[in-house]
C-alpha cells in the first residue's frame, strides 16, 4: 500500500462493534491504522478487555488503544455497574492534589493492566456555567486555578501508570449551554477571558507533559469566527501550536479531535470534509467510531484524506506530520513504571467529597427506606446503561428498601404512596437545571420534611430536606459514600 494511503488509515482512530475485533479492523490494522477506540459495547470485564488488546498487539504491536475512561459519570470500563472513582467534580471538592494524582494513577494502573494505553482524558474545562448540559461534574469546578492544579495532578498520575493522557475539551467546553453532541455551542468569551480563564488548566495540563489533546467542536469568535476550535487553523496552529512567547500553549504533542459523528460538525460539514478540515487546520487523529463504527466509515474517511491530497485541498507534508505524532505516541515506549495497586483509594476520594448538611434532630436512618430517585435524561458523554444512585447500597446496609425512578412529570403523591410508612430518600440530579425536579422535590419536603435528599449532581441548589447530602457526582463510590452518611450520620 502506498505511503499516501497508509498516512492517511493513520491519522484515523475508529470503533467498532462486538467484543473481539472483526476482521476488517485486523486487516485495515495491517495496512497502516495504528489506533482504535473503545467504548462501553466493547467491554465487559477486565480479563476479557485484555484479550482483546492482546489480539489488537497481535496485528501490530505499535497501536494505540485509546479509551473514554474519566471515573465518575463516564465510565467505559465499569459501564455496566458504575464506576469505583469519583469524578473531577467530586476531587475539586477535596482539593487534595495528592489524592487526584493517586486517583489517576490507580485509574491508569488498570487500565494498563487491560493494554490500553491512551486516555482520553481529563477534562480540563472550566465549569463556569452552571447550566452547561455536557460537562458539569466532569469538571473539576469553576476556579480556572483549581481546574488546572487538579488537572495537571491528574495527568502526572495518569501518564506514570504508563497510559498517555489527552487533555480535553480544547480550549474549554465549560462556558457553553449548548451540547456539542448535537448542536454547535458558542461560546462570546473576549481573547483575555479565553486566556485567563479556559486556557489556564490546557497550559497547566502541557506544563505537566500532557500527551495528546482533544480538541472541542466549539465556535469561539474571538479566536475565530467561522470556524469550530477543531476545524480552525487559528485554534489548533496559531494558539494550541504557536510558542508561548507568541501566546500560544507550545503544545508538540499529539492533537485529537473530538468524535466527528457529533452534530457540532457533521451537521455542518459531513465528516469526510470535517476529517479533511480538522487535519489541515493542525489535528493528528480523527476521533470517529462512538456512532459510526464500521468500515465503511474507516475507508470513507482514509479515501477523503487521500483525495484531498492529490486535489491540493491538503497538504501531503501535514498528513503526513499528523500521522508521524500518531506513531511516535503508538511507539511502545514505556511512559511510567510498574504501579503498585491502591484498591480503596476511589472510595476514599468519594468519602471526603460528600459535604453533608443536618437539620438539628436529624438522625441517621435505622430501618428500610424508599428511595425515590429523580432521574433526568443522560447526556450522550454519560450514556444511560450506567447504574447511579443510593438504592443498591442502602438495600445492602438495610435490607428491605427500594427503589423507584421518576421523570419529568412526577408527582409527590405517587412518591408518598409508594414509600407507605417508609422514611423517604430522595435522590436528584442537577435539580437546579430542572424544574420539574425541583418542583417535585419541593412538594415531597412540603409533606414529608423528613425526607433525605442526596444531591448527585452539581451542587448549586440550597441544601433542603432533613438531611442533605452533596456527593458532586453519580458514581457508584460516591452512591456508596452517600449511602453510609445516611446510615452511619459519617460526614
Amino acid at each position: 500500500m502506498d505511503t499516501l494511503t497508509r498516512d492517511a488509515l493513520t491519522v484515523l482512530q475508529p470503533g467498532f462493534t462486538g467484543t473481539t475485533a472483526p476482521g476488517w479492523l485486523l486487516r485495515r490494522l495491517g495496512e497502516g491504522l495504528a489506533s482504535v477506540g473503545l467504548f462501553g459495547r466493547n467491554i465487559t470485564s477486565p480479563e476479557q478487555l485484555a484479550k482483546l488488546t492482546a489480539q489488537l498487539r497481535a496485528e501490530c504491536e505499535d497501536v494505540l488503544v485509546a479509551i473514554d475512561e474519566e471515573g465518575g459519570d463516564v465510565t467505559r470500563l465499569e459501564v455496566r455497574t458504575g464506576s469505583s472513582f469519583p469524578g473531577n467534580l467530586a476531587l475539586g471538592a477535596v482539593d487534595d492534589t495528592g489524592l487526584t494524582r493517586a486517583v489517576a494513577r490507580e485509574l491508569g494502573r488498570r487500565l494498563a493492566a487491560c493494554g490500553v494505553n491512551l486516555n482520553w482524558a481529563p477534562s480540563a474545562d472550566v465549569n463556569s456555567d452552571p447550566d452547561n448540559p455536557v460537562i458539569g461534574v466532569r469538571s473539576f469546578g469553576a476556579d480556572p486555578q483549581l481546574v488546572a492544579r487538579h488537572t495537571a495532578a491528574y495527568v502526572e498520575g495518569l501518564q506514570s501508570a504508563g497510559v498517555a493522557a489527552c487533555t480535553k475539551h480544547f480550549p474549554g467546553h465549560g462556558d457553553t449551554a449548548v451540547d456539542s453532541h448535537h448542536d454547535m455551542p458558542r461560546i462570546d468569551a473576549d481573547l483575555g477571558t479565553l486566556h485567563a480563564r479556559e486556557l489556564v488548566p490546557f497550559r497547566a495540563a502541557v506544563a505537566a507533559g500532557t500527551k495528546a489533546v482533544m480538541s472541542a467542536h466549539i465556535l469561539l469568535p474571538a479566536l475565530d469566527p467561522r470556524l469550530p476550535a477543531t476545524l480552525s487553523p487559528a485554534a489548533l496552529h496559531g494558539l494550541l501550536r504557536a510558542p508561548a512567547a507568541d501566546g500560544g500553549l507550545g503544545f508538540d504533542g499529539l492533537v485529537v479531535t473530538d468524535g466527528m459523528e457529533m452534530r457540532a460538525v457533521a451537521g455542518t460539514y459531513g465528516i469526510e470534509r470535517g476529517s479533511v478540515m480538522a487535519i489541515a487546520a493542525g489535528a493528528d487523529a480523527i476521533c470517529v467510531g462512538g456512532g459510526l463504527a464500521d468500515e465503511d466509515t474507516v475507508l470513507r474517511l482514509r479515501d477523503a484524506l487521500v483525495d484531498a491530497v492529490r486535489c491540493g485541498e491538503l497538504a501531503e507534508e501535514r498528513l503526513a506530520d499528523a500521522a508521524a505524532r500518531v506513531r511516535a505516541l503508538a511507539a511502545p515506549a514505556p511512559l511510567g513504571e510498574a504501579v503498585a495497586p491502591a484498591p480503596e483509594v476511589g472510595l476514599e476520594a468519594a468519602r471526603r467529597a460528600l459535604r453533608v448538611t443536618a437539620a438539628p434532630g436529624w438522625k441517621p436512618l435505622d430501618s428500610a427506606a424508599y428511595v425515590a430517585a429523580f432521574a433526568p435524561v443522560a447526556n450522550i458523554a454519560v450514556g444511560d446503561e450506567t447504574p447511579w444512585g443510593v438504592g443498591a447500597e442502602l438495600a445492602r446496609l438495610l435490607p428491605g428498601t427500594t427503589t423507584d425512578t421518576y421523570g419529568p412529570g412526577a408527582a409527590a403523591a405517587a412518591v408518598l404512596a409508594a414509600a407507605g410508612n417508609r422514611r423517604v430518600v430522595a435522590v436528584v440530579r442537577d435539580a437546579h437545571r430542572h424544574p420539574w425536579m425541583a418542583d417535585a422535590l419541593r412538594a415531597l419536603l412540603t409533606a414529608r420534611p423528613d425526607t433525605a435528599v442526596v444531591e448527585m449532581g452539581l451542587n448549586q441548589a440550597p441544601p433542603a430536606g432533613a438531611v442533605h447530602v452533596a456527593t458532586h457526582g453519580a458514581a457508584r463510590v460516591c452512591g456508596t459514600a452517600a449511602a453510609e452518611a445516611l446510615v452511619r450520620g459519617a460526614a
